[in-house]
């Protein structure tokens, strides 16, 4: 077999294989509600629990969160009020998208977007939250401050 056959059969072989994977992600949350009805399914073609069989997934578990201070108490923000999301089926909050105000250089973005947004509030905390040994101790949760926003820093 020469090389441009074999790579052509590649070829073939991972467009079908996409246009099946495609199929199965969008079948039951999309295909079926619009077409009313139920749609065959490719058995076995996929792992069980999906993508995530092929990650080394770590026992430690971390987010950001933001906080609100007024008159020097400070209040959770909800993570969706500030990435207010117009498109359908699409969480950013699932996929831990927040966690990207932590990288450094980050708030000097974020602290402006905060203070226009949430003008109510007098200065922001974000902090960096972490669950190091979640399966082994799950309740155990540390919490650091990353950076202020606004007021006296």
């Amino acid at each position: 077999m020469t090389t441009s056959v074999r790579n052509k059969l590649i070829s073939v072989f991972v467009v079908v294989w996409l246009a099946v994977f495609y199929y199965e992600s969008t079948c039951y949350y999309y295909l079926e509600p619009l077409l009313k009805r139920e749609l065959p399914r490719l058995k076995f073609l996929f792992p069980p629990a999906g993508w995530i069989m092929f990650y080394n997934i770590g026992d430690n578990f971390s987010y950001a969160e933001v906080y609100g201070v007024k008159d020097g108490n400070p209040q959770l923000i909800d993570p969706h009020q500030i990435l207010e999301t117009r498109a359908i089926g699409y969480d950013n909050i699932n996929r831990n998208a927040l966690v990207t105000v932590l990288s450094p250089g980050m708030s000097d973005a974020f602290c402006p977007f905060l203070q226009r947004k949430f003008p109510y509030f007098e200065k922001f905390m974000v902090t960096y939250v972490e669950y190091p040994y979640l399966t082994e101790q799950p309740m155990e949760r540390t919490q650091t401050v990353v950076y202020t926003c606004g007021g006296a820093n």
